[in-house]
């Protein structure tokens, strides 16, 4: 009932682990898998190792999350050994998430990354601390494109760009990412914003600005999918992820036009030891009810 193709993989279920949401281990992306995932995606890692920023670097307060991890991660070399082992064991398919400064370096981890023969890749060109100073890639469709581009021609994978819904068109944007050779967008990364602790008179995350997370962006999101699905049409599939905490939070990010669906809220809220088979069960459920029999007959009525 719950079973589709992304990119050329068949997935159990449409779940996807969200990049991320834990750390770049093969054990936590074969965890995923025996959660109940159809898929797991990586922490994004880049050429060369980063710290990241300095704590505080997350937040919860009015029922949302908010980081400014900084990108942390082994970098490329390491991270190869990782995917590996996670594409051995996990027994789901895996995508390995990048990001770079620089449109080459884009590029060149595609390529290294590649090695490790993940299922797909994620390009995140949505994260604001890369590019001219806190602007992202994915803020213009010329610059989306160009590392698209980029990165068509250094791999041979299928990959997803990951864009922000921190722009005015994100529709747009989608567009100029396909035409440049993305297979799949993901959709969305965290809406930028700022905690102020007033008593203290001082921002509460050291690096002041971060990406906000949780049930709180599930509305942003579904906006951002069904303008993206406007956009491309049937061209490209799409993962819908942003605030999903349940099965009919999983069900109408489908109806707004993803193929799969990136969870995250989740891992960091529901109690179950399986919490992708939890919200597998939830969906069944809501289709039994529904007397809808297959996934791609989860639409809006228009």
């Amino acid at each position: 009932m719950l079973e589709v193709t992304l990119c050329g993989n068949k997935l159990k279920n449409p779940l996807i682990l969200a990049s991320g949401i834990r750390g770049n281990s093969a054990g936590l992306l074969i965890r995923a898998g025996k959660e109940g995932a159809g898929a797991a995606t990586s922490k994004s890692c880049s050429l060369l190792p980063r710290e990241g920023h300095v704590n505080p670097t997350m937040v919860e307060s009015d029922g949302a999350y908010m980081n400014a991890i900084g990108l942390s991660n082994p970098g490329v070399d390491e991270e190869i050994y990782e995917i590996r082992e996670a594409v051995a064991k996990a027994g789901i398919p895996i995508i390995a998430s990048i990001y770079a400064k620089e449109v080459r370096d884009f590029a060149a981890a595609a390529a290294r990354i590649s090695e490790a023969k993940p299922a797909m890749i994620e390009v995140d060109i949505s994260c604001p601390n890369v590019h001219r100073e806190g602007t992202m890639f994915s803020s213009y469709a010329k610059d989306a494109a160009e590392v698209c581009l980029a990165v068509r021609d250094s791999t041979p994978l299928p990959f997803s760009a990951k864009l922000s819904p921190d722009v005015p068109n994100i529709g747009e944007i989608a567009k100029a990412c396909v035409a440049s050779g993305a297979s799949c967008i993901t959709a969305i990364n965290t809406i930028g914003g700022m905690y102020i602790d007033a008593h203290a008179r001082h921002a509460v995350l050291a690096n002041s600005f971060g990406g906000i997370s949780g049930a709180a962006i599930k509305p942003v999101a579904l906006k951002a999918v069904y303008n993206i699905r406007r956009a491309v049409g049937g061209k490209v599939p799409i993962i819908g992820t942003g605030g999903v905490f349940s099965g009919l939070d999983a069900i109408e990010m489908l109806m707004a036009g993803a193929t799969c669906v990136g969870v995250g809220t989740a891992i960091a809220t529901r109690k179950e030891s399986a919490p992708f088979a939890a919200i597998s069960a939830e969906m069944e459920a809501f289709m039994k009810k529904e007397g809808i029999k297959k996934i791609s007959d989860l639409k809006l009525e228009e």
